[in-house]
């Protein structure tokens, strides 16, 4: 396993100097394409396989393919969300992996216990959804979180509803359904005290991704 280590952290380390000069897509690609080489020797010396250079290869195409653009498609809709959502707490931001991030607090989406999407999201919404039709390659996750209040029987099933009801938002405004995923995470994974009634608040929200896949090397 050592013997691994460090030849792939000089091989990430020249990865990353070499991308001085590629477009964003070429840097996501690269890079992804170092990494899963990485981890498929590394998985296959360590399970005793005779074959790590062919299991690093497959790694590395699996990783050339996983990577995200950041297209000036992306940054175009970057911009006019956070133009959206100036002043309003809704954080947009994007993420280390080349997703666009809209990050949703409860001021802007759910009340306690409540799923119903609150009229002054709708705006931010609309927003939302003529920039993605606008760029139909890119694909969405929804992700609907809950504070602690109530028991995970109540707070699982509603973190999905909340996503959910922004999904069908989307959807009745021209959004394909099958660009989207959704998923509920709960009450699992707090961004703040949920001893406080604002901290609460701040973990009572969803969160939209939205990627562009990379374009697959020929």
């Amino acid at each position: 396993m050592k013997k691994l280590m460090m030849p792939g952290l000089l091989a990430i380390s020249l990865s990353m100097a070499g991308c001085a000069n590629m477009t964003p897509e070429q840097q996501g690609a690269t890079i992804g394409a170092v990494g899963g080489a990485i981890a498929g020797a590394v998985i296959s010396s360590a399970t005793g396989g005779k074959h790590v250079a062919r299991d690093a290869a497959i790694g590395a195409a699996i990783g050339g393919i996983g990577g995200y653009a950041w297209s000036a498609h992306m940054e175009k809709q970057r911009k006019e969300m956070e133009a959206a959502t100036q002043g309003t707490g809704i954080e947009v931001s994007k993420t280390a992996n080349n997703e666009l991030k809209i990050d949703v607090p409860s001021d802007f989406s759910f009340d306690t216990g409540k799923y119903a999407i609150k009229p002054n999201m709708r705006p931010v919404l609309d927003k939302l959804g003529q920039t993605l039709n606008q760029n139909q390659v890119t694909r969405v996750r929804i992700i609907g979180h809950t504070d602690s209040t109530g028991t995970d029987a109540i707070n699982n099933p509603l973190s999905v509803n909340r996503a959910g009801a922004v999904q069908a938002y989307l959807v009745n405004r021209g959004v394909a359904g099958n660009r989207m995923s959704i998923d509920g995470r709960g009450s699992y994974e707090p961004v703040a005290d949920n001893n406080s009634a604002a901290g609460r608040a701040q973990n009572r929200r969803v969160e939209i991704f939205v990627a562009e896949p990379a374009p697959a090397s020929k």
